[in-house]
């Protein structure tokens, strides 16, 4: 039987900007995540473009699911216990020119979950953050209110308190005792 997760669609707006200042020299223009927006059956699932001029561009990209799954409540209560909760949304450049005279930005996947985004970060995914809405923050806290539960904080030991071993694992002692020399020159003194 098929579990069914609360889930939301969603789509993502991306804009070509115009670079300025020193970076201009190697590259006129960059893409960027502009906003997610709730997703309507008019928008399709094909890129499309909303707006574009001289200086810059916005494409649309509808229909990405976004799933809440309770064994990443954690990732959801890291997020939505920040300041500001937001979108993860991870993007790739298209190899080649489809719905666009060149190649356009595709998300790929879009996520509230802060370990989400940490997990593509480390695999050096194009990772970008954009504020989500109240109403999706009330709805994801709900769903943390839930599942999330608080890991009791371990009290770790102190390390003077660990047990010492040598190199190889063995038990270690330390003495106080000086083990060689006693620190005096000699005991007795002849005078002649």
């Amino acid at each position: 039987m098929t579990q069914i997760r609360p889930s939301i669609e969603v789509a993502v707006i991306m804009q070509r900007l115009a670079n300025t200042g020193p970076t201009a020299r190697w590259q006129a223009w960059r893409w960027a995540l502009d906003e997610v927006v709730m997703h309507e059956q008019a928008y399709g699932t094909e890129p499309r473009l909303l707006y574009q001029n001289e200086s810059g561009q916005r494409w649309l990209h509808g229909g990405y699911r976004v799933e809440l799954f309770s064994d990443d409540a954690e990732g959801y209560y890291l997020n939505c216990s920040t300041e500001k909760p937001c979108w993860f949304v991870l993007w790739r450049m298209q190899d080649e020119a489809s719905v666009a005279t060149e190649p356009i930005p595709m998300p790929t996947a879009v996520s509230l979950s802060y370990n989400d985004a940490g997990r593509w970060l480390d695999a050096q995914e194009t990772v970008e953050q954009v504020p989500a809405p109240a109403h999706v923050v009330d709805w994801l806290k709900t769903f943390v209110a839930e599942h999330h539960v608080m890991e009791p904080k371990r009290r770790k030991r102190p390390e003077s308190f660990r047990s010492l071993t040598d190199r190889f694992g063995n038990p270690a002692s330390v003495s106080t005792e000086k083990k060689f020399g006693t620190g005096q020159q000699g005991s007795e003194s002849s005078h002649g």
